[in-house]
């Protein structure tokens, strides 16, 4: 098999429905040739399972000892925090998944400093997801945070309203958090050759509908959980492995992804933008769309930054000004 890389994949959090997904998805789409599978509680049962798929020019090896699996790791996911349950927000996560992400940083720093990308999927993504790249010493554009699954929740919701294949639903975006401020935009999506904006309003899509539509999208994760009796696993191990495929120099991401973000507007933030990632990282620029949707991305920013703060008041972060002496890419 041809592999994107033969460089280590180390996935954290393997031992778990997310993390197990995410192993097997990265084997079928041959991204390397070396997948370590970490977990507190082992993995080895994750690893005999792939093992026994018959994927014979890949080393796969499990483990429970945080160096053996960072050491010389170039790329990395994490899915190593607590689950969302039903009635729990992902905000309601925040401060035990932060000291879990700053350890994870702290191990990124001590063991595989030179790790290339860094994918952070575990909630609430955006914090956990700067308290990572924060601890971790990393480049702003090596870590990112999984934020596209709320784009693809949008398109299969309007795929299945409108009775097409989702290829055929273009321009769905959400920017900002990963939560429940999450900015919706319409403004540029097309059904077919269709714009949503000219059919939003009529008899066929009453703008009620629509409206109703954004919160479900916005709602997603719970919904899985009232149909599956579980928080959502395969969606986002698929996508964040997509992630990483991307930044091992395979096809383009083809949704938005949660970046570090440092502009006039929003700044010291991790959040959903306009993103590109490659071997050189993750790229962004800032969306625009219409007025409404702009100030639904300044309301998501701001709900961000009040969480952010949450974290200077619990001591897991120190005060923004104190970053760049952990940090000084930031």
């Amino acid at each position: 098999m041809a592999f994107l890389t033969n460089e280590k994949l180390t996935i954290v959090g393997a031992a778990g429905m997310i993390g197990s997904n995410m192993v097997q998805s990265a084997l079928m789409m041959g991204l390397t040739s070396e997948i370590c599978l970490y977990d507190v509680f082992s993995p080895e049962g994750v690893a005999e399972e792939m093992r026994q798929c018959g994927f014979g020019d890949v080393k796969i090896t499990a483990t429970t000892d945080v160096a053996e699996a960072f050491t010389n790791a170039k790329y990395i996911i994490s899915s190593g925090g607590a689950p969302r349950k039903e009635g729990m927000t992902r905000e309601d996560l925040l401060a035990g998944n932060c000291k879990i992400a700053e350890e994870l940083g702290l191990n990124i720093k001590k063991y595989c400093p030179d790790v290339k990308h860094v994918v952070i999927i575990f909630n609430p993504a955006d914090l956990t997801g700067l308290v990572t790249l924060l601890y971790s010493g990393l480049k702003p554009g090596q870590v990112t945070t999984l934020a596209g699954l709320d784009s693809t929740r949008l398109q299969s919701a309007l795929a299945k309203k409108f009775n097409v294949q989702q290829s055929l639903v273009t321009g769905c975006r959400t920017f900002g958090g990963h939560g429940e401020q999450m900015a919706v935009f319409g403004s540029k999506v097309k059904v077919g050759d269709r714009n949503l904006t000219d059919i939003i309003g009529t008899e066929e899509f009453p703008a009620e509908e629509w409206e109703a539509m954004k919160t479900a999208v916005i709602q997603g994760g719970s919904a899985i959980i009232k149909l599956r009796g579980r928080s959502s696993f395969q969606s986002p191990s698929y996508l964040s492995v997509e992630m990483i495929r991307s930044a091992m120099g395979g096809e383009p991401f083809a949704w938005p992804a949660g970046t570090y973000v440092k502009t006039d507007k929003y700044d010291h933030i991790m959040m959903a933008m306009d993103t590109t990632i490659d071997k050189d990282g993750c790229h962004y620029t800032v969306p625009q769309g219409t007025a409404e949707e702009n100030a639904k991305l300044d309301a998501s920013y701001e709900h961000l930054c009040k969480m952010r703060d949450e974290l200077v008041t619990l001591n897991i972060v120190p005060e923004i000004s104190k970053w760049s002496e952990i940090n000084p890419n930031l």
